[in-house]
């Protein structure tokens, strides 16, 4: 079985362009499972997965190609939630939404991507939204 771990934050162009961009692999999708991560860096209402709606459009995506897709949900620095559940899964590849920022903006802010492309060892896909 081939795992992917898909990064999805809130924004619903970057969940479906990294959702599609998994979709239009070429690949037979009974081989090949999805675990999408959402990492909930503040929460104070308590909301679950389920209720991210960038996390179900990305899932509503990939159920339609027909992979098997899980969900799953951590909270703290979304690069290390990516890297360790790609650990844990023992996945063949990360996918993960790119912004453009400055370079400004990476040193300030930090970059998720960034952080994923260097603290793994395993294939990441970075997928631009154009927006």
């Amino acid at each position: 079985m081939y795992e992917i771990i898909l990064g999805v934050d809130n924004s619903e162009a970057r969940a479906r362009a990294a959702a599609n961009a998994v979709a239009d692999m070429p690949v037979d999708t009974t081989d090949v499972h999805v675990t999408i991560l959402h990492d909930f860096t503040d929460n104070p209402e308590g909301a679950s997965v389920t209720d991210v709606a960038s996390v179900r459009r990305a899932a509503e995506i990939l159920e339609d190609a027909d992979f098997g897709v899980t969900l799953e949900e951590s909270s703290g620095d979304p690069a290390d939630a990516l890297v360790d559940l790609a650990d844990k899964v023992d996945a063949n590849m990360i996918v993960v939404g790119g912004r453009k920022r400055t370079p400004t903006g990476k040193v300030l802010f930090g970059s998720v991507t960034q952080g994923v492309i260097l603290s793994t060892e395993r294939p990441v896909l970075v997928v631009s939204s154009k927006k």
